[in-house]
């Protein structure tokens, strides 16, 4: 079996960057530049240009030296450090833009080639010269990518004489005075930069044949960051010099300036045909390769991952890249193009540079050779999205809608590696800092944020008490479901991972959920109560369904004494079988003078009840029992205060009790009896009265619907509900 050419630094990534860099923009565009931005302008553009370079180039080059690189360059740098989804669908866009860069150079090479010739400089004459030269490039890689390669070193000379021929050269037409910047007859600045960008894009090329590469960790950084660098210097050299030898009049409207300044003009013609053509194989080279290593991975069709020949070379991927080229030379304008390819360009690098900053802040296995400022990156994301807004904030939010589209796509499609993206350090690292600064604040009594044990039971209405269950935690609460398990015949526990229910249901919900073996029921709730949790988010309520038939079992009473002994709030749901929720809509907060930690306990309940979609045009009726006579509009009064502090829009209802000396349930009987669902506080009581408790319950229970009881804990304030004092007053 014949060995596998591979390519080194100079040869794999130097080599078809720097010619890509030093390509169609810099003969043909780089004195419109000039002219139109003034040399102060001009280099600004140049610098702001390779700043995204620089720091886009940075980026790779440190995340190419942690992992392992393959086929795909960019786009298997991405997909393997911030997921498939993300990694595909800027991969998409990169191999478009790759695609139609290949049309922004043969257009290039066409304006050139017919203009020297005289074969015309119609839209169509260009579109001509352009398609015979894909063709003819498309068959050369198609021989042999080492060909390919192997021309570039001749393509190389062919710039450097260019160059030098260049700055010898002569000019009758050097302006009297030098613009530092633009005039009022010039092209603005943003399509300027929009123009020139693609210029400095060339340094992807290197880096797309990665998996052609020796050594792709030692000769990427080297190799890219020496190519943008040497590009740099020649763009800026070259502007100063043409800004001093060349009128701004005639650089704004002759793009073939510099073959017409040049000592020997051919060896110009030579250099502008090199470096549009180079730059031309090296997106023909490198284009198939990412749509290859995406097809690889199932984020494309898989019929453009087959290769052919000792090195797998990506036919049918190159026929896919000849194909957008076409279109691209179809549209027949070069600063058209330049512009498009500009935003995929963009977005592109900036998730590049993001990507490399998460990876530098929250992967703790991220340990690269080629260490950087973990800042570098964030810059160039700013950066990149900075430009793009200014340049055409339209067409960025085009480019944004269309990898957002990509990545759901992707996301809905389920492409998986067995490599971890770096979002799971991500959200690792953001829980691990939040929990700190949650853990180090004193609990003050502040607004309730629901962390709750759930013990929903396997029962027909289980899905209802999820339902409220993840609804009283509101937006932002934990909800952990714990499904207890007797097994008397092998008292081994789960696994840890066995442990974990992955549950459509509760994924739907929200809702943690979690699986182990108990010898006891309620000994295990007291264990899960008394053990669960974790620093920063220790649980601090329990919610199950209402005990029936259990007021004489000692283990519920001795679970119950120890879940008020943790502190715990309690939340026991009676649950309607027929009527279930009712209708969503009527909502009712029974209070008592006994009543003051769970009275605000229901108020904070209240209000994420009504926050959620099923409730939200609930109406809530807070009904107080005034046995003592007190005027009712002291106690409205007292109400209505409370009430607004906690935000909650009421209907305040007072019974007056003082006469006849209902028992409390007995007014809930008559004024709840068709409510949707009722809160009621469970009072102060001793746990040898735990049983009358619950009997006098259960007979509520039948008369009214849905009722929810609530303990509240001692972190709640305590609302004064006795308001014999203020008549006293």
């Amino acid at each position: 079996m014949p060995v596998q050419k591979k390519f080194g630094t100079f040869a794999g990534v130097f080599t078809p960057s720097i010619l890509t860099i030093l390509g169609v923009i810099l003969y043909m565009r780089l004195g419109w530049v000039v002219g139109n931005a003034g040399l102060i302008g001009s280099i600004l553009i140049i610098v702001i240009a390779h700043v995204i370079a620089v720091t886009t180039g940075l980026s790779i080059s440190s995340v190419a030296t942690d992992k392992k690189i393959g086929a795909g360059g960019i786009y298997y740098v991405l997909s393997r450090s911030m997921g498939i989804p993300i990694g595909g669908s800027i991969g998409i866009a990169l191999y478009v833009g790759t695609a139609l860069s290949i049309a922004l150079y043969l257009i290039g090479f066409a304006e050139s080639f017919n203009g020297y010739f005289n074969f015309g400089m119609s839209i169509n004459n260009v579109r001509f010269t352009g398609t015979i030269a894909l063709i003819s490039l498309t068959a050369l890689a198609l021989i042999s990518t080492s060909v390919a390669l192997k021309a570039q070193f001749f393509i190389l000379a062919a710039i450097i004489i260019s160059l030098v021929s260049i700055f010898f050269g002569t000019t009758e037409i050097a302006p009297e005075t030098v613009h530092l910047f633009s005039t009022n007859d010039s092209v603005s600045l943003e399509i300027v930069f929009a123009v020139f960008f693609p210029a400095v894009t060339g340094f992807t090329a290197g880096i797309a044949m990665s998996g052609d590469l020796k050594e792709p960790k030692k000769s990427i950084p080297k190799g890219t960051l020496l190519a943008i660098g040497v590009g740099l210097l020649v763009y800026i050299i070259l502007a100063v010099f043409i800004a001093y030898n060349v009128n701004s009049e005639v650089l704004k409207t002759d793009y073939n300036i510099l073959m017409k300044i040049a000592l020997f003009a051919p060896a110009v013609v030579a250099g502008i045909w090199g470096a549009t053509l180079s730059s031309a194989i090296g997106g023909i080279l490198g284009g198939p390769r990412i749509l290859q290593a995406m097809s690889i991975d199932k984020v494309t069709p898989k019929i453009f991952g087959k290769g052919k020949g000792t090195n797998n070379e990506p036919v049918n991927a190159l026929f896919m890249v000849f194909i957008i080229a076409e279109a691209g030379i179809l549209i027949g304008e070069l600063d058209v193009i330049a512009r498009l390819v500009s935003m995929f360009y963009l977005t592109a690098y900036g998730f590049i540079n993001i990507s490399y900053f998460l990876e530098s802040w929250a992967n703790p296995d991220f340990q690269p050779t080629f260490k950087i400022k973990r800042w570098i990156g964030l810059l160039g994301f700013i950066a990149c999205f900075a430009v793009m807004f200014k340049l055409d904030m339209f067409a960025m939010l085009v480019a944004l809608a269309v990898v957002g589209a990509l990545y759901f796509g992707l996301q809905r499609k389920e492409v998986k590696l067995q490599s971890n993206d770096v979002w799971r350090s991500v959200w690792e690292n953001v829980v691990n800092k939040g929990l700190k600064k949650i853990d180090a604040k004193v609990d003050e009594n502040s607004n309730w944020n629901p962390n709750i044990i759930l013990f929903s039971g396997q029962s027909e209405h289980q899905s209802y008490l999820l339902e409220l269950g993840k609804t009283v935690s509101g937006r932002t609460g934990i909800v952990t479901n714990f499904k207890l398990i007797i097994d008397k015949e092998n008292d081994k526990p789960f696994k840890k991972a066995e442990q974990i229910i992955r549950d459509d249901t509760f994924k739907e919900l929200g809702i943690f959920a979690r699986q182990i073996k108990v010898d006891n029921i309620y000994k295990g709730i007291t264990i899960i109560a008394t053990a669960f949790g974790f620093s920063g988010v220790e649980p601090n309520t329990i919610m199950m369904g209402w005990p029936k038939g259990l007021e004489n079992s000692k283990d519920y009473s001795k679970m119950t004494e120890t879940l008020l002994h943790l502190d715990y709030n309690l939340l026991y749901l009676d649950f309607d079988k027929e009527a279930k929720f009712g209708n969503y809509q009527t909502v009712d907060l029974w209070w008592r003078e006994t009543d003051s930690k769970n009275a605000e306990m229901m108020l904070n309940i209240a209000r994420f009840i009504i926050a959620s979609t099923r409730w939200h045009n609930t109406n809530i009726r807070v009904l107080f029992v005034n046995n003592n006579n007190v005027d009712k509009e002291i106690i409205h009064s007292k109400i209505s205060k409370l009430v607004e502090d906690l935000r909650v829009n009421v209907e305040i209802k007072i019974i007056n009790n003082a006469v006849e000396q209902k028992p409390f349930y007995n007014i809930i009987k008559q004024q709840s009896e068709s409510t949707d669902l009722t809160l009621v506080g469970i009072p102060n009581y001793k746990i040898e009265k735990q049983a009358e408790f619950i009997l006098k319950t259960n007979h509520l229970f039948e008369t009214i619907g849905s009722t929810l009881l609530v303990k509240a804990a001692n972190n709640f304030s305590v609302l004064d509900l006795d308001f014999t004092k203020e008549t006293q007053n």
